[in-house]
Order: structure tokens, then sequence, then C-alpha cells
């Protein structure tokens, strides 16, 4: 399909077709950059998340299935209670209009959970912040190519810069957190090609989670939400870093590995 330029309906629908030169080289190409560990979703340029084809290069993390978990929580919470909780629900029960909810999707990368929580919550401010000039610019354009531009603010920070304020409703975030022990334990390719500072936190990859969390209580209002992306190997330690904050909850994915912890902060 890359190497044609086509969809599936047309590979399928034509076995008989012969490549050209071109294409021959292209196919090619491709082929040797696989060979060589290069992952498919950099050659192509592509990968899907929450039904949305999304331009990646190698200066972001290639979207997974597993994060769209985050999505999916946050999308619970505010389907259950509203963002800020009792008052949210108060204001409903009068019938005024609901109130906007402040996101913030910290590390947005190609701006995946941004343009996934943006398109499923109409009535969502959507902030998404990086501290990488070139992540940013993948996520305007994928923002630009789902016509999504004028509902998420990106903004050049380093986590949660800027936004001391304590007013958000969410954090969200697909933070590094893998440990550098753990390398060995890292597929290759991701080793390799994906950015190591999306990766990779530290010695322990509690690191980044580490400056995130006081970052977001201090930028949530009363009863806000932090929802991160982790794994199975930090889960412990996460808990132990929101002993300040109430209703945790640990969202497994579908083989049963912890992956998405969310918490509130106390009203």
């Amino acid at each position: 399909m890359f190497s044609l330029g086509c969809d599936r309906a047309y590979l399928n629908a034509h076995p008989e077709h012969d490549l050209t030169v071109e294409e021959t080289s292209r196919y090619n190409t491709a082929l040797s950059e696989r060979v060589r560990g290069v992952p498919t979703q950099y050659i192509t340029g592509h990968q899907e998340f929450w039904g949305m084809d999304l331009i990646v290069t190698p200066a972001v993390l290639i979207p997974r299935p597993e994060t769209e978990h985050v999505v999916e929580t946050v999308l619970e919470i505010v389907k259950t209670e509203g963002a800020a909780g009792h008052a949210y629900r108060e204001r409903s029960r009068r019938e005024q209009p609901p109130r906007t909810i402040r996101i913030v999707d910290v590390g947005t990368g190609s701006g995946c959970i941004a343009l996934a929580l943006a398109r499923e919550l109409p009535q969502g401010e959507i902030h998404a912040t990086d501290v990488s000039t070139a992540a940013l610019e993948i996520s305007r354009v994928n923002a630009a190519r789902h016509q999504l531009e004028r509902r998420i603010h990106f903004r050049e920070a380093d986590l949660l810069a800027g936004f001391e304020n304590d007013s958000l409703d969410f954090v969200v975030s697909n933070p590094p957190y893998v440990g550098e022990s753990e390398e060995d334990e890292v597929q290759l390719e991701v080793r390799k090609f994906e950015p190591r500072n999306a990766v990779f936190a530290g010695a322990t990859g509690l690191e980044t989670i580490a400056r995130l969390i006081p970052e977001a209580h201090a930028a949530l209002r009363r009863g806000g939400w932090l929802v991160m992306e982790i794994s199975g190997t930090i889960v412990d330690g996460v808990r132990q870093l929101l002993n300040a904050w109430e209703e945790i909850r640990i969202v497994n994915d579908l083989q049963g590995i912890p992956r998405v912890v969310a918490a509130r902060k106390m009203s």
C-alpha cells in the first residue's frame, strides 16, 4: 500500500498489478529500512490512533493502542461525574450550559491524546505541552490534518510550566516511565530509533512522574484528576508518590498489565 500509494481495497482488487521500476525501488528501500530495524511507522510516516491517521517521525514516540486506555479513562470520568464532581452536577441540575473542561496533555508528542480528547469532548479546552520543538511541529500538523487546530493550544514547555494556577480539571500524560535498568528488556527498535527522552525517565523510571505529580497537584482545581500511562514495573512506586491524593484507580490493559493510573486531587 505504501509503495503503490494506494488503499487496501485497491491492493486486494488488483493482484495482477506489475510494479513499475519506481515502485519497485520504493518497495526495496522500505524493505531495507525495515530489515535495519526502523519501525514501520517511521518508514511510512503514519500511525493510526483513536480512528485517526497520524503523521509520525523519529521526533515523536509512536502512538500505541495501550495509550488509548488513557483517553478512555478520562472520558469515563467525565461521563460518570463531570469534570468538577459535585459542583458540575449541580450546574447540570439547574440546566445551565456545562462548564468548559480544562485539560492539559503533558508531553504531547504526536498529539495523539490531545487530538482524541478534542474530538470526543466538544466542551473541552485542550492544551498540549512538549519540551521538544520538533514534536510540537508534528502535533500541530496532525491537529491541522484533522481540523482540530482551533481546539488545541500548543505550548513549548517543560511539563506544566505556565499552568501553576489551580484551575485545571485534568492533567493527562503519557510520560517517559521506563527505567534505564530495564533498557535491555526494551525492544531494540524502540531503544535504537524512538526518541530516548520520551521512553526513558532515568534510573528507576519514576523520575519524570515524580516531578509531574506535584506540578499537577498545584495546577489542578480541587477535585481535579491526574491521569497517566504507567507500567506494571513502576505501579507500586507511583502509588507511593500519590499518597496525598484520593480515589486512586489503576486500569489494566488487555493483557492485564497495569497501564493507567488516575488520581483525584482532594476536594
